[in-house]
């Protein structure tokens, strides 16, 4: 239950949180939420919501669908939330954040960003990192029960690099596939308690990802951004953003560096926040917030019976 506003966070997901049916429930129940998906179908030619509601699993789990299929789904939550309790609802936060693909959903929960000109900048991210991933071949891995410390050791001695601090003991890196082979082995070797070989289509948050990275620019520039109303904590540098050309920066930022989650999550507890409501597919974040603090309030809010008792 949400009784004050200046503890909260909202927190937004990001790729690997889609599954088949994501939506639709909110979809039958909101129109506000119907609105959402009908806008995206419109704007990207072709029918995202058929795509998010009914799959094939294999077609949804392409970076290119993945990337926007969830941005709609929880920008749908969002407005769902927005008409069941009137538009004060994003006066709750003090800060907003989402995980890579989530920092857009996170800058439309802002005002930063409308939602159309947002989901037709998250294709065209999806597109060049599809892309980029079947250029230059590479793969993740997850470093469990070890510090950021003995993962960057791993990354320099390997070549690869650090893509997502998850948690202070949840390291993922990235990088060309026989290069994470052999840190994986040499994380194994060092004393790591477990290595998780990721199923990913490509090196995400890496130098890999330098070709998408470069042809996001022209978007980025030219994309409708304003400052946003609510901070909006970066991905790449844990702190708040409060101007549209931090924002620009950092959109193209993340794309080969490092998601500071755990850092993010950190600066929010300190400076006072304890209640984190993940909004969108799944709950891998609010896992995640858990993991880091688990003495904070942390949520998802996925469909009609989580929307609803959050709100009563």
């Amino acid at each position: 239950m949400v009784t004050t506003s200046s503890k909260v966070a909202f927190i937004f997901p990001g790729q690997g949180s889609q599954s088949p049916g994501m939506g639709k429930q909110i979809y039958d129940n909101s129109k506000a939420a119907q609105r959402v998906f009908e806008e995206a179908d419109e704007a990207l030619h072709f029918k995202l919501s058929k795509l998010c509601f009914e799959g094939p699993e294999n077609e949804l789990t392409l970076t290119v669908n993945a990337q926007p299929a969830i941005f709609a789904a929880s920008v749908a939550c969002l407005r769902a939330m927005e008409e069941m309790k009137g538009s004060h609802v994003l006066s709750l936060p003090k800060y907003v954040a989402g995980h890579s693909l989530g920092e857009y959903t996170a800058l439309v929960a802002a005002g930063s960003m409308e939602f159309t000109d947002a989901i037709k900048l998250v294709r065209e991210r999806a597109r060049l990192m599809h892309s980029a991933a079947a250029m230059h071949p590479g793969s993740m891995a997850a470093i469990l029960g070890q510090h950021e410390l003995f993962a960057e050791e791993i990354c320099q001695e390997t070549g690869t690099q650090i893509a997502n601090i998850n948690t202070s003991e949840q390291i993922v890196i990235s990088g060309d596939k026989d290069k994470i082979a052999k840190a994986v082995d040499l994380a194994r070797r060092r004393g790591a308690k477990r290595v998780i070989p990721l199923d990913v289509s490509g090196a995400f948050h890496s130098n890999l990802m330098e070709s998408a990275m470069f042809g996001m620019r022209s978007s980025v520039a030219s994309a409708k951004i304003s400052d946003p109303q609510i901070p909006v904590i970066a991905n790449t540098t844990a702190k708040p953003m409060s101007l549209s050309a931090d924002i620009r920066s950092e959109l193209l930022g993340q794309i080969c560096r490092s998601v500071r989650w755990y850092p993010s999550i950190q600066y929010m507890i300190n400076e006072g926040t304890d209640t984190f409501i993940e909004i969108g597919p799944g709950n891998v974040l609010t896992g995640l917030v858990k993991r880091i603090d688990n003495k904070v309030n942390a949520t998802s809010v996925t469909d009609m019976a989580s929307l609803e008792a959050l709100l009563v």
